[in-house]
């Protein structure tokens, strides 16, 4: 987000005296322009200029070589003889490690109770036998700059001039180095790409306040007229592929400073103002073109032009070709990427509008320089940009749009500064290559601002208001808009009347809410989807949200087998983390680490639920061809959805075995295996399905105690206790249990059938217990599904009390002891509940082969 300092603003635009940020960010924001935050410097006075009187160089028994100064710092001065210290004359003494001043230079001194960036407080203290009464500072300690190993020198000794234009010393220095100024911070959205510049926040300032603002985009307004072009033999551009019908580049203009001293410095006021808006000053030249990119908004390079050969030529990469970037890194380009070239298009020299190559970078012995202002394609700087996963200054503003007229004031511009404080000469050699086109007019009616905003300005108002933001306007009803070139974003009347309402102020639109439609509302789906959730938050679990990406790891750790389906993931080719690249396929591939880090926070009782969708690839189409600006074919539509995954919806849970610690006077609460299946049989139970259990195996779970929950013989999830080995790589307490289910699998078990509600039984029920000898890989889910089956409507619940095996049975076999609970719409006799608990005993011993245990 771009930093705005007010200095440099009020360059631009008249500012009141005493802008504080919070005014400018209140004055930006009426024009859509928000505050991201506001930037104050890290020190704190007093911090001042000192002149160095004395400078005695003291060697330590370690080596070093200190220097012991005495330095006037005004009124700020000890009285002569006070201390230990000797009485030369007022001033202070300061212990200095620097070697770059000598006596009589003027320096900056932070003086007891200042404060340094990083909370370094500045105190008076003894050191190297004497008593350091301040801090004689560098660029760093300031926060101004790398350079530690040298302190600021504002001026030498008899440099009259230097002097003259600094304060005295003991006067306050915070000013004069931009240490005391606000920075405001802005949020700039994507169609607004001109606010990446001081010229397009100053003309937002002065829409907001009506403030006069001069705009230094135009020729007219630069110090020295633009040249004529002298030809465009020194450029040329083959771009065969464009994208989207668009060429990549349809302006490139260059020009030429020769001569430049490489040693000249950036003026202060330059580097000051790159500080503050967040950029590092480097050198003269890079200075220069990111100054100039900074106030217009148009990116530019420059070249050391000893180490080029003309003409440069614009064209597509070829597939596998390689470039070494600006920071260091070889990239292997693509056949979509646009380049910079020269050499008859042999030798790259950058991505262009991303990122220049290191063959022609500006270097300490650079005196020729070749300045690029060019106008690139946003879409195909924006792919070339994410492709390398390379962001720059230069591809943010292109990518949003650039004024297609603004190059050759900007080179201009970068000209003039170079001759002025580089000492070098403009060369004759001036290259414009233009096929820029204006912008498609508008037909606009006014009275689309009524009827999109309630707004009432009448046409004159509606045509000052387009003409304010750059439009220019003809005819009268409808009226023909042409945007201005730095507004891309102006395709259509809606753009138009948003802009109106923008400068009107949206705060005159009324505010009018919409009466709600009658039979609107949550569908049947979302309000089972809300009443599942709401039974899992009822049962103790608590509902949390995690993002849907994971690592490729993520499956080994769960111990999930090769071939399983869910390690079939899709790849996101841009992903927001390098390290977690894939799409869950799972809920609990993003649950685990969720309930991991509460568990890590010391949450006690950790018990997380999530519903949302997975993502599963397989079966659909590798791409889709993307369509074109018309509406698309069935048939491209037909692709565009073969190549969508299918996305089920899925709820899941993970939770530690202690929920709830002890406490006075009652006892710790535990959750295993059956809590997790109590979770699923619950969710079904809202949806009215009943469910089976059947034992399973399958990753994460424990081999030996995980469940497949079915409903009418379809898998609906899994629930049970997590492998042991999974606890561990997750960080979890062992047997800490977890369970999935499919809601939309659920959703079509279920039907569209309405959910049939058993009238509540008033009579007294008929308790009775049975006991059932069968083989011991008979499961109690079988028996019980017996019994349900021969108890008929009478029976109304059913509960597993005993497990036996032993002595008084035979080998192989096992006792399953049932509680039964009958009860019907009159009060049952002792016959009718002995009939259908013989009829229990018999169907279990006709179907497994069960006896009743004496």
């Amino acid at each position: 987000m771009p930093l705005i300092p007010i200095d440099w603003l009020s360059a631009h635009v008249e500012t009141p005296e005493n802008l504080t940020a919070e005014q400018l960010a209140a004055d930006l924001v009426k024009v859509g322009l928000e505050e991201e935050e506001i930037h104050r410097g890290e020190v704190t006075g007093p911090i001042v200029v000192g002149k160095v009187l004395t400078l005695a160089k003291e060697e330590q028994k370690n080596g070093k070589l200190i220097n012991y100064c005495r330095v006037d710092v005004g009124e700020h001065n000890d009285a002569p003889g006070e201390g230990k210290e000797p009485a030369e004359m007022a001033s202070r003494g300061i212990i200095c490690g620097a070697h770059n001043f000598d006596v009589g230079d003027y320096v900056v001194v932070s003086l007891p109770g200042a404060e340094l960036p990083g909370g370094f407080a500045i105190s008076a203290r003894k050191t190297y036998g004497h008593i350091s009464d301040g801090m004689i500072c560098s660029s760093k300690e300031l926060g101004l700059g790398d350079d530690h190993d040298g302190i600021i020198v504002l001026a030498k000794a008899n440099d009259d001039a230097a002097i003259a234009s600094i304060p005295a010393p003991g006067e306050d220095a915070m000013g004069y180095l931009g240490l005391d100024r606000e920075t405001l911070e802005i949020n700039v959205t994507p169609d607004r790409g001109y606010c990446f510049s001081m010229r397009g926040v100053a003309r937002e300032f002065s829409h907001s306040t009506g403030a006069n603002f001069t705009d230094f985009g135009l020729p007219e307004n630069l110090e020295n007229p633009l040249p004529e072009p002298r030809g465009d033999e020194n450029v040329r551009v083959d771009d065969v592929a464009p994208i989207n019908g668009n060429v990549g580049c349809d302006r490139f203009v260059t020009r030429v400073v020769r001569g430049i001293d490489p040693t000249a410095k950036s003026p202060k006021w330059m580097t000051d103002r790159l500080t503050e808006a967040g950029m590092r000053p480097i050198s003269l030249a890079v200075d220069v073109t990111n100054y100039v990119m900074l106030d217009l908004g148009q990116p530019l390079h420059a070249y050391d032009m000893d180490k080029m050969a003309l003409p440069i030529v614009v064209r597509r990469a070829k597939d596998g070709e390689k470039l070494t970037t600006l920071d260091d890194v070889e990239r292997t380009l693509h056949s979509e990427d646009l380049l910079i070239t020269d050499t008859e298009g042999e030798r790259i020299l950058g991505l262009a509008g991303v990122m220049g190559g290191e063959s022609t970078e500006i270097s300490d012995s650079t005196v020729n320089v070749l300045i690029e202002a060019a106008h690139f394609d946003s879409i195909s700087i924006a792919r070339t940009s994410r492709r390398h996963r390379l962001p720059s200054e230069a591809s943010k503003r292109f990518e949003r749009g650039v004024d297609t007229q603004i190059a050759p004031v900007a080179a201009q511009k970068v000209v003039d500064l170079l001759v002025e404080y580089g000492g070098g000469t403009a060369g004759e050699e001036v290259t414009d290559l233009d096929n820029t086109v204006p912008y498609p007019a508008i037909t606009f009616d006014p009275a689309e601002v009524t009827r999109l905003t309630g707004l009432t300005p009448d046409s004159a108002e509606v045509t000052r208001i387009l003409q304010q933001i750059g439009c220019e306007v003809t005819g009268e009803f409808p009226l023909e808009v042409q945007p201005p070139t730095w507004r891309p974003d102006l395709v259509g009347p809606a753009h138009l009347v948003e802009e109106i309402a923008r400068l009107i102020g949206y705060d005159e639109i009324e505010s009018l809410v919409p009466a709600s439609p009658a039979g609107r509302g949550l569908t049947d789906r979302q309000r089972r989807r809300r009443d599942m959730m709401r039974t899992l938050v009822e049962m103790g679990w608590t509902e949390v949200l995690s993002y849907p990406f994971v690592s490729s790891k993520t499956h080994d750790l769960q111990e999930i087998p090769a071939g399983d389906e869910r390690r079939v993931a899709l790849r996101l080719r841009n992903p927001l983390q390098d390290d977690v690249p894939l799409m869950r396929t799972s809920i609990l591939d993003t649950l685990l680490n969720t309930a991991a880090l509460n568990v890590a926070r010391q949450n006690a009782g950790t018990a997380v639920v999530e519903a949302g969708v997975v993502t599963n690839p397989k079966g659909i189409a590798s791409q889709a061809p993307l369509p074109g600006g018309a509406r698309p074919s069935d048939e491209e539509l037909a692709g565009l959805n073969a190549a969508i995954p299918n996305q089920p919806y899925r709820i899941a849970g993970v939770a530690v075995p202690q929920v709830h610690t002890g406490r006075a006077g009652l006892n710790a609460v535990t959750w295993d295996w059956r809590d997790a299946i109590e979770a699923v049989q619950s969710l079904a139970r809202i949806l009215g399905l009943k469910t089976t259990v059947h034992a399973e195996s399958r990753a994460p779970f424990h081999p030996g105690r995980c469940a497949r929950i079915e409903a009418n013989g379809t898998v609906i999830g899994y629930a049970g206790e997590l492998a042991p080995k999974v606890c561990e790589r997750f960080d979890l307490p062992a047997r800490s249990i977890a369970f999935e289910v499919d809601a939309d699998v659920m959703d079509e078990v279920r039907g569209h059938e309405p959910i049939a509600v058993k009238a509540v039984e008033t009579h007294p029920a008929a308790k009775e217990d049975i006991a059932l000898v069968v083989a011991d890989d008979v499961t109690s889910a079988a028996v019980e599904a017996i019994i349900r089956e021969a108890g008929g409507d009478i029976l109304e619940d059913v509960t597993l009390f005993d497990i036996y095996t032993g002595s008084q049975l035979e080998e192989g076999t096992k006792s399953l002891a049932y509680a039964l609970v009958f009860r019907s719409d009159h009060t049952l006799t002792a016959e009718e509940t002995a009939a259908a608990r013989n009829r229990i005993v018999k169907q279990a011993g006709k179907a497994l082969g069960a006896t009743l245990r004496a």
